[in-house]
């Protein structure tokens, strides 16, 4: 009896850096070595380089797997298992240029703009009904498959996903826990191996309710008394001031990064305290220039991949390998899943989408009851889920109002403008994401 191969689509695979190492991950999955993995995107070059990769990365780890290139999204979507989304609605250019251009002529500055804030309004507003249609198509020609779902601005995305595609399986899937916790362990001089914590919230704005060191007699030392030493001697990273000025206030440490977090909250960049900027080091415009790096650097980063320089394949830090692994093995993984709030974190509504710990096995994802988290911190995260709440009903009712209260309630948009301000800057923006965004009436 011949079993059918697995087969996995990646859709937005022309992101060829993040497709490497995600499929260095699958490839290392002894049940995946010869796996169906289709490759999809629009843009048939970085297509072609993808695939090229692709075949250098089973080759340096002497897998056999089966490649599909295609352009054609439903082609890549029928009969598979897994499906992992990566893509940017509207690219760099003209969709984040866009997103940053505009609101700063209006007084308005940004860091990375892909979460919150007007960036990540517009950013949700143009990648959501793309990602819906996705799992429409799953619907069809894969209902039994899993979506791992990769794109921000997540918890929009996921919450939008879980309105209009219920039956579809989604999860939404970030690397700031882990990535957090490995940074974490760094200040402090204490091997990431030996740590364990317990981390809730929503995305990219969860926080570790415990953060502990699991030692040889089977006892357990807090360790947040050595992240706290960090702060009151003086030895934060430069590039970490503002988590570590939010932990000051709020007792736990946030699992986003710093010049990411700067702009969900209203205390750090504001254009009439540039001395603000300065003191908790807040690169503005980070997306952009991160971005234009990436593009001077892609000719050259292309040669070497499809040279196989330097293509040294280990197991990453992202999910996605290890959720399928757990469910074709029936071994259970724990991750950290975005999913919606059934009754898991009791003082954030149930309309959220919360990231919280998850077991997967043979009974796919399955999330864990957090209970209540400490007051100050859910007070914090509705913050953010009134704006991703709005935005997605923008989506259901096409109402251009929702798009605009959305903003009004961002917190770092309200503390830069004022009402008719940022009324102005959403028409504008609308007018200029003509034919990326559904119809606002």
């Amino acid at each position: 009896m011949t079993l059918k191969a697995t087969k996995i689509a990646l859709i937005g695979a022309g992101s060829t850096v993040f497709m490497k190492n995600l499929l260095g991950d699958l490839l290392q999955v002894e049940l995946l070595r010869n796996a169906h993995i289709a490759l999809m995107d629009i843009d048939p070059h970085r297509l072609e380089t993808s695939q090229l990769v692709a075949g250098k990365i089973a080759e340096a780890l002497g897998a056999s797997p089966t490649f599909e290139a295609t352009t054609d999204r439903r082609r890549a979507l029928d009969g598979a298992d897994y499906v992992i989304t990566m893509i940017q609605v509207a690219g760099y250019k003209p969709g984040t240029v866009t997103d940053f251009e505009v609101p700063k002529r209006h007084g308005l500055r940004q860091t990375i703009g892909d979460t919150l804030g007007i960036g990540g309004i517009m950013r949700g507003l143009r990648t959501a009904p793309v990602l819906v249609d996705i799992a429409r198509d799953m619907r069809e020609l894969c209902p039994n498959a899993l979506m791992l779902q990769y794109v921000n601005p997540m918890a929009i995305n996921c919450l939008a996903l879980n309105r209009f595609t219920p039956e579809v399986r989604t999860v939404g899937l970030c690397h700031s826990v882990q990535g957090t916790a490995k940074e974490l362990a760094e200040d402090i001089g204490v091997p990431i191996e030996e740590i364990r914590y317990r981390c809730a919230g929503i995305n990219h704005m969860a926080f570790y309710l415990s953060f502990e060191r699991l030692l040889p007699d089977g006892r357990t030392e807090d360790l947040y008394p050595r992240i706290r030493s960090v702060l009151e001697t003086g030895k934060v990273p430069d590039w970490n001031r503002v988590r570590y000025e939010v932990f000051r206030h709020f007792g736990h440490f946030v699992t986003e990064s710093s010049e990411h977090f700067a702009e969900y909250v209203p205390w750090f960049i504001k254009r009439h305290r540039p001395d603000l900027i300065e003191q908790f080091n807040i690169p503005l415009d980070e997306y952009i220039r991160r971005c234009e790096v990436q593009i001077g650097d892609w000719a050259q980063q292309e040669k070497a991949l499809l040279a196989g320089e330097g293509l040294k394949v280990c197991r990453s830090h992202e999910y996605a390998s290890q959720i399928i692994e757990a469910e074709l093995t029936g071994r259970p993984t724990l991750i950290n899943g975005n999913v919606m709030n059934t009754g898991l974190i009791a003082n954030l509504p149930e309309s959220a989408c919360v990231e919280v710990p998850c077991v997967v096995d043979h009974n796919g994802i399955q999330p864990t009851r957090i209970g209540d988290l400490p007051v100050g911190l859910a007070a914090l995260m509705q913050t953010n889920i009134n704006v991703q709440t709005l935005t997605v009903e923008a989506l259901a009712s096409g109402r251009r109002e929702h798009v605009k209260q959305a903003a009004m309630l961002d917190p770092h948009t309200a503390a830069e403008l004022s009402l008719d301000e940022i009324d102005r800057l959403v028409d504008e923006l609308i007018r200029a994401h003509e034919g990326w965004l559904p119809h606002l009436s």
